[in-house]
């Protein structure tokens, strides 16, 4: 086969293959299925006009989130974004700003960081937070690897009630480096942390435990109580829903060691999953084990106020052996409408939809109750979601509710394998009244 796109002679590219032991470049893509490499069955070009008919097309096909009331949560969250976040966050030099590699000319990008780094520390309860992560899975993953940094231990126990998708993330992460991860049991009855399986696993070898809070399943663990039970040398992680923080305690003056989670919800669109970002706190003592960038404040030679990047702990900008990550950059525009959006709330602003999400979903939670079609799994508190049984396959009840313009609960058979019958609710401060009791009388008719 002829390579015209390689800058060498014929004499040169034997050399090279003579050099590995090979006879010819194919011998490189051995690997590849003989399906690719021959001709592709590609149908014939269309116009642009024709490609934009189709993508139209396809479009219409999508669910429009303002036309449906939502019930669904489970890691991507349906809030009121005030209309002057997204025209803030869509200025020019916020769009066209790139990672800032030359840090001393991106003031702005670096100003805007520092002050998303402080609006999480405050809402955490941390000392000390990085610009960003790529997601909350990554996050979490990335705190794992942190710990066994920190302590030198390999074990890390994760609560099975931390969401499916992070714990399988963290899994694929660790792998390489034989991390030992094992999941502890909740109690069936409040949907917290099994503390005797707690204490039964907890060993020399162990690093880290990580726990969700709110968890997967909506409950609110006790996390002062899990910290008393774990040794101080063990580091405690915890993977936070930022709304929440608004009314529940702080899990850094829980006694939390590492806090991440997702972003998404801090007036990022839901947009099939996102985008979001990633968040990442921890103790002021742990900063240098910490991956990705974090930002400083400064003056210069004139005393005026200035941004650097005071950590890039990747092996690009230090030695390899002491790099902490590979993440080599941040979800900058997405931490910016993140900043936009808790600068206009406030701190009030956040505990107004905090206690909007709490009320709401404990109203749905009774109403359905009420029906008596629906029985509650879990006897913990809970905050926005919550599982209950149902006296209905969730699949035929979630087909009824899609058809009157209603995302129904999320199907955790579909999830976890197990919990047949079980559905995860969510309500927001999006969810109105008016829908909460119609879908439940609906749901008690059809039933």
């Amino acid at each position: 086969m002829d390579y015209p796109f390689l800058p060498h002679t014929e004499e040169e590219i034997g050399q090279m293959l003579e050099s590995i032991g090979l006879k010819q470049i194919d011998d490189l893509y051995s690997d590849v299925p003989v399906l690719l490499k021959e001709e592709l069955n590609i149908a014939p070009s269309k116009s642009e006009m024709q490609v934009r008919e189709i993508m139209k097309e396809l479009s219409c096909r999508n669910i429009n989130l303002d036309d449906y009331g939502i019930f669904r949560g489970a890691g991507v969250y349906n809030h009121y974004i005030p209309s002057a976040v997204y025209q803030l966050a869509s200025k020019r030099g916020f769009l066209t700003a790139y990672t800032p590699y030359q840090a001393e000319v991106s003031q702005g990008t670096l100003q805007m960081l520092f002050e998303y780094q402080t609006m999480i520390c405050e809402i955490t309860g941390m000392e000390v937070a990085n610009s960003s992560m790529y997601d909350g899975a990554s996050a979490m993953a990335e705190s794992v690897l942190m710990a066994q940094r920190v302590t030198k231990k390999d074990k890390v126990l994760i609560c099975d009630t931390v969401h499916p998708e992070y714990i399988q993330v963290t899994r694929t992460y660790t792998e390489p480096v034989n991390t030992v991860l094992e999941l502890l049991k909740h109690d069936s009855k409040t949907g917290q942390v099994d503390l005797q399986d707690l204490k039964t696993n907890i060993d020399d070898s162990t690093a880290a435990v990580v726990v969700q809070y709110t968890n997967f399943y909506g409950v609110i663990e006790d996390i002062k109580t899990l910290r008393e039970n774990i040794p101080s040398h063990i580091l405690l992680i915890v993977v936070a829903n930022p709304i929440a923080l608004g009314i529940l305690q702080a899990p850094g003056k829980l006694g939390a060691d590492i806090v991440v989670g997702e972003g998404q919800c801090l007036g990022n669109n839901c947009n099939f999953g996102g985008p979001g970002f990633g968040f990442f706190a921890s103790r002021h003592s742990y900063i240098r084990q910490m991956p990705g960038r974090i930002i400083g404040e400064t003056v210069d030679r004139e005393g005026k106020r200035g941004f650097v990047m005071v950590l890039q702990t990747r092996e690009q900008h230090i030695r390899r052996e002491k790099a902490t990550s590979n993440i080599c950059s941040n979800q900058a525009h997405n931490t910016l409408i993140a900043s936009i959006y808790l600068s206009f709330l406030g701190k009030n602003g956040l505990k107004e939809v905090a206690y909007q999400c709490y009320h709401k979903a404990h109203y749905l939670a009774e109403k359905l109750m009420e029906s008596e079609k629906f029985e509650p799994v879990f006897s913990g508190p809970f905050f926005n979601e919550f599982v209950l049984k149902s006296s209905v396959p969730v699949g035929i009840m979630n087909q009824k509710l899609l058809e009157q313009k209603y995302i129904g609960p999320l199907n955790l058979e579909k999830i976890t394998g197990g919990d047949k019958d079980c559905a995860l609710f969510c309500a927001t401060e999006m969810t109105k009244k008016e829908e909460i009791d119609y879908i439940t009388s609906f749901l008690e008719a059809m039933i």
